[in-house]
């Protein structure tokens, strides 16, 4: 069972409204997926996967399951939260929906992809529709909203509803995912090479992945370095940035960034949380959290597309690059309270070969500005 605090009538509304018919919910630990259900879903028949009670009378006899729903009206909604923890399930679901026409609804929540995926389980393609959630946006804070404060302590949820406790919460939940994501699932072996990992991890956030020199700095070998990113993407705490595909005239950089999912966490692993922001680290953690609102942001709004970043060889870089067909909207992001010309040299550079539609500019200055073709 989750330790993080939970208030079922949250302090802070959701954005996302559930959909009309079966999905999955996929989210890091910690986002609010749980609360956001039961908010929206008081009426529905109920399984917590994270509950010893649930999760074993389910994992003794898998038919209990197709029993309890088909007992339960039709038309009702059935939520399955952490479908992770017993995958299986999801045949049950398969068959329900086929042999009920439908009649059944679904809402699945799931903090990890990876054992889904490596028992190869059927996402029931064309049945059931997939949504996203991520820690609190901008729009969602409100009028609490505060840069310094988000920088320090992330967006999670149940961070905000305590915030006299935050370092404490953002070091439990490290310690939590570590222990409950990682050690039981047996996800490795060498747990506390692991913990060295995320560390180190959590250090270079934001930065170009060396994964030798991720290894020689972990003190472990360059496959284990590999598995261990792999891990961290398929729990979903971690994020890969791959570089813009379109050629220039330059040579371009190829290998992706590693980010990861929130700034309180980032802070948090890297044993940072209660020091003073760094001015390099500074810059990192506002590009995580764009990075993190331009996420939710594109899933909130349907809008398809790509997001990656654009270095050349000789460093010239945009940090974020929207692309979807022949539109690429390049944005730049700087930790100022004053915006300098020679921010925008980059995005002017690809603006003027017409590599990019537009140059967007993100600061943290109080007035928007307009600098040349760079809004």
């Amino acid at each position: 069972m989750s330790i993080f605090p939970v208030k079922i009538d949250t302090m802070y509304p959701r954005i996302l409204k559930p959909p009309a018919f079966s999905f999955f919910l996929f989210g890091p630990r910690g986002t609010g997926k749980t609360t956001w259900l039961r908010e929206n879903f008081k009426d529905a028949l109920w399984f917590n996967l994270l509950i010893d009670k649930d999760y074993l009378r389910l994992a003794q006899d898998l038919s209990t399951f197709s029993k309890e729903v088909l007992a339960y009206p039709k038309d009702g909604w059935i939520v399955i939260d952490e479908i992770q923890k017993l995958p299986s399930l999801l045949n049950e679901v398969q068959n329900i929906i086929s042999e009920s026409n439908g009649r059944y609804k679904f809402a699945i929540s799931g903090s990890s992809a990876r054992k889904l995926r490596r028992l190869n389980i059927n996402l029931l393609p064309g049945r059931v529709i997939q949504k996203k959630f991520f820690p609190l946006s901008m729009v969602e804070l409100g009028s609490d909203f505060n840069i310094e404060q988000v920088l320090s302590f992330g967006t999670l949820p149940f961070v905000w509803n305590n915030l006299s406790y935050a370092e404490e919460l953002l070091l439990t939940y490290v310690s939590t995912y570590i222990k409950e994501e990682i050690h039981q699932e047996a996800l490795v072996k060498d747990i506390v090479g692991f913990t060295r990992f995320l560390k180190v991890c959590a250090l270079l956030n934001g930065n170009i992945v060396n994964f030798s020199s991720v290894a020689r700095d972990c003190g472990v070998n360059r496959k284990t370095v590999e598995r261990y990113f792999e891990i961290l993407s398929d729990t979903l705490i971690g994020i890969w940035l791959y570089p813009w595909e379109k050629k220039p005239r330059v040579k371009e950089v190829t290998k992706p960034k590693f980010y990861l999912f929130d700034c309180g966490v980032i802070r948090a692993a890297g044993n940072r949380i209660g020091l003073p922001i760094e001015k390099e680290e500074r810059g990192r953690l506002l590009e995580t959290y764009l990075l993190g609102e331009l996420r939710n942001y594109l899933n909130l709004k349907k809008i398809p597309g790509e997001l990656s970043f654009w270095r050349s060889a000789s460093g010239a870089e945009v940090d974020f690059i929207w692309s979807l067909g022949t539109s690429h909207i390049g944005i730049e992001v700087k930790a100022s309270n004053t915006w300098k010309r020679v921010y925008s040299k980059t995005l002017k550079s690809l603006l003027n070969e017409k590599m990019l539609s537009r140059g967007l500019a993100v600061y943290l200055g109080e007035r928007p500005l307009k600098d040349g073709n760079v809004d």
